[in-house]
């Protein structure tokens, strides 16, 4: 089963890292992400900036370098940035702005609606929110009319899932990522939004599964492999989130 990992973090302490709630993540650098999924039919994916990288782009663009242009960025960035600068890391394999509401290190919830339009107008970039879904429909209305957005982990809880499903059945995409920090049931999550919107699923390892309860498992890939037939599982899996990320 071929495989775009659409959610892993690199974590080069080289670059700035910056304790975030109390907590400092291991090192975790790209020899460390192709050992770990060497037995995997990784063919591409994208590395994603944590909370504890606030907007270090050096690290991001390094890691692009090593990893080849199968794989993509995506980062967070102050509103302030110019232009020039989102040109550049577009050149350089950067792909999607990052929102961390849950746990902060990015740009404020209240320039999405700003930001979100003005790098999808630029260079054709989605915006990634982590956020707990039970707080969606605050920004549900933004949301709706904004160009591409995508929600990880599931949307974190069984209380959000169905102000989630309303926005995949708008076209939201939701990243099947970090089932062991989740607080919901993964398998019926998954089934809702596939009904719901086949297209909209994209699998990741979440490696190194920074803070959560249980790290990413193969088991991971398998239950989406149990839950799905092979076309289906082949969209999740891999080419739901190559679409996304190489529109």
């Amino acid at each position: 089963m071929r495989i775009f990992d659409a959610h892993f973090h690199i974590i080069d302490f080289d670059f700035p890292i910056i304790e975030n709630q109390g907590y400092t993540p291991p090192s975790y650098i790209v020899t460390n992400y192709e050992q770990e999924t060497a037995h995997l039919n990784v063919l591409g994916g994208a590395i994603v900036s944590g909370s504890f990288q606030g907007f270090d782009q050096g690290y991001l663009l390094k890691a692009l370098k090593q990893m080849g242009p199968a794989f993509c960025g995506v980062t967070q960035l102050p509103f302030t940035v110019t232009d020039d600068e989102i040109l550049n890391l577009h050149n350089n394999g950067v792909r999607a702005l990052r929102f961390n509401i849950k746990r902060g290190g990015s740009e404020d919830l209240s320039k999405l609606d700003y930001f979100a339009r003005r790098v999808y107008d630029l260079v054709g970039w989605h915006s990634e929110l982590y956020i707990d879904a039970k707080e969606l429909p605050e920004i549900a209305s933004t949301i709706e009319k904004l160009p591409a957005i995508s929600i990880d982990h599931l949307g974190m809880s069984e209380e959000g899932l169905p102000h989630l499903l309303k926005l995949v059945d708008k076209g939201v995409h939701v990243k099947a990522t970090g089932f062991g920090r989740v607080e919901l049931n993964v398998e019926n999550a998954m089934k809702s939004i596939y009904t719901t919107n086949p297209d909209a699923l994209m699998f990741g390892t979440d490696l190194p599964s920074t803070r959560a309860k249980r790290p990413f498992e193969v088991a991971d890939i398998a239950l989406v492999q149990q839950l799905f037939d092979e076309k289906a599982a082949d969209k999740i899996l891999y080419s739901n989130a190559l679409k996304w990320y190489f529109k």
